[in-house]
């Protein structure tokens, strides 16, 4: 008999987690996308040194969740696999999208900067969020993780506009080498982006500080 594939679109829904308020002192909207294996719910609390009153953190959550560690429970989400990778990527932009439009709505988007931050797997997130999706944010920040290949540098650069980019790495980043982050380095100066690189003494991680800045 013949195999065949297919796919069909299901409802779903999705888990977003929130610091601050919407009021009329809200300056800044920061959407903040998490690593492979973390939970919104845990991710978000590195961002408290950002709620001062005037932005609005918004950290939605990876459409999959799986077990970290069977005999703990312990339970993590993801963005993507490599398996069926398309139809995933696809799925997580329109879903990004759907949340920057609620958001966006309720806010104002003329009253607010749009500040977009993926960190690990979330910078890829983010990345490809703004080449293929609608988003146009104000700036960009990706911590320690890389844009993909599959990333089309000369579109992103379109679609980014004026936007600021900022990368963020550990010194100890086992996961982002010298060699990676030069190679990167080179496909954005070839496709005239400006850009800023923010090391700090640490690994694979957020840092407090570091977001301090940032903010």
């Amino acid at each position: 008999m013949e195999k065949r594939e297919f796919h069909i679109e299901v409802a779903r829904s999705a888990r977003c987690v929130t610091l601050g308020g919407v009021h009329p002192g809200l300056r800044q909207v920061w959407i903040v996308c998490h690593g492979y294996g973390q939970l919104v719910t845990q991710f978000i609390d590195y961002f408290r040194v950002l709620d001062d009153g005037t932005r609005l953190i918004v950290a939605p959550e990876g459409l999959s969740r799986f077990y970290l560690d069977h005999s703990a429970g312990v339970v993590g989400a993801s963005w993507m696999t490599k398996e069926d990778r398309g139809v995933e990527i696809a799925d997580y932009v329109g879903y990004l999208d759907a949340v920057s439009d609620h958001v966006l709505a309720e806010v104002g988007r003329e009253s607010v900067a749009l500040h977009l931050l993926g960190f690990s797997q979330g910078a890829a997130t983010v990345s490809r969020w703004v080449e293929r999706g609608k988003v146009q944010p104000d700036r960009v920040v990706l911590w320690a993780g890389a844009m993909p290949p599959d990333v089309d540098l000369a579109a992103l650069r379109r679609r980014m506009g004026g936007a600021g980019l900022d990368f963020v790495v550990g010194e100890t980043d086992e996961y982002a080498s010298s060699e990676v982050l030069e190679q990167q380095e080179a496909r954005l100066r070839e496709h005239g982006f400006d850009y800023s690189v923010i090391r700090f003494a640490g690994g694979h991680r957020l840092d407090k500080e570091v977001l301090r800045v940032l903010g």
